[in-house]
């Protein structure tokens, strides 16, 4: 049996598993969103699990509005620490193999050396706390897999890159702050990177490979890197100013250095991990 449900399935990484399904004609899936399974509705939870069959949980749900979760602490507690709990404890009655998405929020990123599972976590802001503490109740299940992940991008919803790709179509000029590093993510690498997890403990039968494993593109640059190669791509006529952060205030503080060490998750599943630049260059080539 290798049914595998899909929560959150709208999102972005929801979307590209989605979008990756016909390549992986061995997997089962079930993806579902609020409207077909609120997380946050043990009662609904169980009558769902009641009546499918499911081997995998990938919980791609999560309440990701950073700057909003300041003032809207109950909602994002439902669903990024309540919700988790439910998956958890129905993992652990159903006997199914939970792999979570986490964030290197959980990160203070006051570190200056790319974090690794085991650094110290130190979560700033509503949403950041919500975060490591759904990891903590996922882990409540032992046959769970937690993967961090920073600077999620893709060619649905809304995220970083479009929204640039959009206001420099709009405007002469946008200032984007420099002094914040990390490794932007191609949301379809790590879908196929998740995929390729769960055919190859399928078919070989291995044992799951449970705990916390980080997971970025390769190389490291700030937001305003990734706008001036974004703004490049396509030759926008759109002039790029470097801020520094305390330039532009918002409700929830970012983490100035959030670059995610990722041997442990390369080493572990035997999967390279695409350069940054090459996977943005993929992503702009769709968003054309």
């Amino acid at each position: 049996m290798n049914n595998i449900l899909v929560t959150g399935s709208k999102g972005q990484l929801g979307s590209e598993i989605k979008k990756l399904a016909a390549e992986f004609p061995d997997l089962k899936f079930t993806f579902t969103d609020i409207e077909e399974l609120d997380i946050t509705n043990i009662s609904k939870l169980k009558l769902f699990f009641n009546n499918n069959k499911v081997s995998y949980i990938i919980n791609t749900a999560a309440y990701t509005a950073v700057d909003k979760a300041e003032n809207d602490e109950k909602k994002a507690r439902s669903i990024n620490v309540d919700g988790v709990a439910n998956l958890a404890v129905l993992a652990t009655s159903y006997k199914c193999h939970l792999i979570h998405i986490s964030t290197d929020y959980v990160f203070d990123g006051k570190g200056n050396e790319p974090y690794t599972e085991d650094s110290k976590t130190n979560p700033i802001g509503v949403y950041a706390k919500t975060k490591l503490m759904g990891e903590i109740e996922a882990l409540r299940h032992t046959e769970t897999m937690i993967i961090r992940t920073s600077w999620l991008y893709s060619t649905f919803g809304n995220n970083f890159v479009k929204s640039i790709l959009k206001y420099a179509k709009e405007r002469d000029e946008l200032n984007v702050v420099y002094d914040q590093i990390g490794s932007p993510t191609y949301a379809e690498d790590l879908a196929r990177a998740i995929l390729n997890i769960l055919e190859q403990h399928l078919k070989n039968h291995h044992t799951f490979k449970r705990g916390i494993y980080h997971f970025a593109n390769k190389g490291v640059c700030s937001w305003y890197d990734l706008a001036y190669n974004i703004v490049s791509y396509f030759n926008l006529p759109c002039k790029i100013n470097p801020i520094l952060t305390e330039a532009y205030p918002t409700p929830a503080k970012r983490p100035a250095y959030s670059v995610l060490n990722t041997e442990k998750f390369r080493t572990t599943f035997n999967q390279d991990i695409p350069y940054w630049r090459d996977s943005l260059n993929k992503c702009l080539t769709l968003l054309k």
